[in-house]
């Protein structure tokens, strides 16, 4: 009984606010085609991003892990877990009310530019990565769903019928912690298409 409660709870949570979670929704994969936008728009700001984050660590990341998929794949889920949904989502969260969902919206945007489909090759690219978004992407929005109840909570605590805002916090926070569950699996199920997606698919759609 209990692990099947574990399992409904973060759907009970969504099913209570579905407004709220698709607006959240929305706002991810909005803020993502918008970045992506701007890059097809404007071809030089692309080039820049590509060539800021080929240089930069994460590049050098990739480029040390790619050649072992399980590697790769464990990188993936690490970079998506600790530095993007944890601390740029979460902590600032925990902080001050939706400050994880501006620097989450600022960060999607410059990956969106450097995602964008400038031409035939990145376009063809996108057709099977467009998948690892939309699981990806899945993930972060129940983090930021959790991270908007969480600030909804803190100021206006009778939305979740609590007395006082600390309550309220309290509250917010467990329901943020359930929502990460289904996250995590969203994450690890991310990485490992990503992974089958570097070393199968895309060599496939450009026949290589």
């Amino acid at each position: 009984m209990k692990l099947m409660h574990r399992l409904r709870r973060p759907f009970q949570i969504i099913r209570a606010d579905l407004r709220a979670y698709l607006l959240v929704n929305a706002f991810v994969y909005g803020v993502l085609l918008l970045g992506m936008a701007l890059g097809a728009l404007f071809p030089d700001l692309h080039a820049a991003r590509t060539a800021s984050f080929a240089s930069g660590d994460q590049g050098a990341l990739v480029n040390a892990v790619v050649g072992n998929g399980w590697v790769f794949g464990t990188v993936i889920f690490v970079v998506n877990v600790f530095p993007t949904a944890l601390l740029l989502i979460t902590l600032p969260s925990l902080v001050v009310p939706f400050a994880g969902l501006a620097v989450f919206a600022l960060k999607t945007i410059d990956l969106g530019i450097t995602l964008a489909p400038v031409d035939a090759t990145s376009g063809l690219t996108l057709i099977p990565h467009s998948l690892t978004l939309l699981i990806e992407f899945q993930a972060y929005a129940l983090v930021m769903f959790g991270a908007y109840l969480l600030g909804r909570s803190w100021l206006r605590p009778a939305t979740v019928g609590a007395p006082t805002r600390r309550q309220g916090y309290l509250r917010g926070l467990s329901r943020l912690g359930w929502l990460w569950l289904p996250a995590l699996a969203l994450f690890v199920i991310g990485a490992v298409y990503e992974a089958i997606e570097i070393y199968f698919l895309v060599p496939l759609v450009l026949g290589s």
